[in-house]
């Protein structure tokens, strides 16, 4: 278990940068690992656990990540903001791949890019035995070049003074996304909600075309549907499907399930 590739051998990350739509599924609530074979069986390509906002201690991150990937599914971790320390867990854990919140410099950059690779490309501490590797023993050098290489690093830009760095954040060497957080960025411009405001779309426009100068995937959450999604796709924006969420799958269906019931209850 190490790169996660699909049946041709391409990476989640080519097949983002050749526009192929890829589709994951947010994790709050969830602490199954069954959770995730089901999204397996329906097709997902990837999950993505958010420990910003849940309370998903880190075994179970461990066991979720690593599953999605014994199947195939690309395994991302949002970590909760400014916990730089958990990145190395996380990692060794079985992630794929981190998402860092609320990165506004490119110091913010470069010192996310130093906790989630090795020496030279940075600092993270070593770990012979790991997950990802299904805890073999390899050489140290080899071991450190994989994972290096392997881990998929996004950055998330969530106010307007972040998108003022966007070109010095996406220099940065060892970024391999620009995210962008609607709902926070929306919120940081006292228009909480409107995600489709002239000024959100202009933000997008500026993101998608930084990072194309420097060759970064920009990753865009919070959209308001799916033609919201197909408009900044075609802007430029990654083909990165934000299809579902745990705590809005439940609730939709409990919704569902009660209204069912009252309806033929009071019939």
């Amino acid at each position: 278990m190490l790169d996660v590739t699909s049946p041709d051998g391409r990476t989640f990350a080519e097949r983002l940068r050749a526009g192929e739509p890829c589709y994951s599924l947010g994790i709050r609530t969830a602490r199954s690992v069954d959770f995730v074979r089901m999204a397996a069986s329906s097709g997902y390509d990837a999950i993505w656990i958010d420990l910003e906002h849940s309370t998903i201690p880190l075994d179970t991150t461990a066991q979720m990540t690593a599953t999605a990937r014994d199947l195939g599914l690309e395994a991302w971790v949002r970590v909760p903001e400014g916990d730089f320390g958990v990145i190395g867990r996380v990692l060794d854990g079985g992630a794929s791949g981190l998402i860092i919140p609320q990165v506004e410099t490119a110091e913010d950059a470069r010192k996310a890019v130093s906790y989630c690779r090795y020496p030279p490309e940075g600092g993270r501490s070593h770990n012979a035995l790991t997950s990802p590797f299904g805890f073999r023993r390899m050489d140290g050098k080899v071991r450190a070049a994989a994972a290096n290489r392997s881990v998929f690093l996004q950055v998330l830009l969530e106010s307007a003074h972040a998108i003022d760095n966007i070109d010095a954040i996406a220099a940065v060497d060892g970024v391999d996304a620009i995210g962008l957080g609607l709902n926070d960025l929306s919120a940081n411009l006292n228009i909480f909600g409107d995600v489709r405001a002239e000024a959100i779309t202009t933000l997008c426009r500026r993101a998608i075309e930084v990072g194309a100068k420097h060759g970064k995937l920009v990753i865009i959450g919070g959209l308001q549907g799916p033609d919201h999604y197909r408009e900044l796709v075609d802007l430029g924006a990654a083909p990165y499907v934000f299809a579902a969420i745990d705590t809005d799958i439940f609730v939709d269906v409990l919704d569902q399930r009660i209204a069912r019931w009252r309806a033929a209850i009071s019939a």
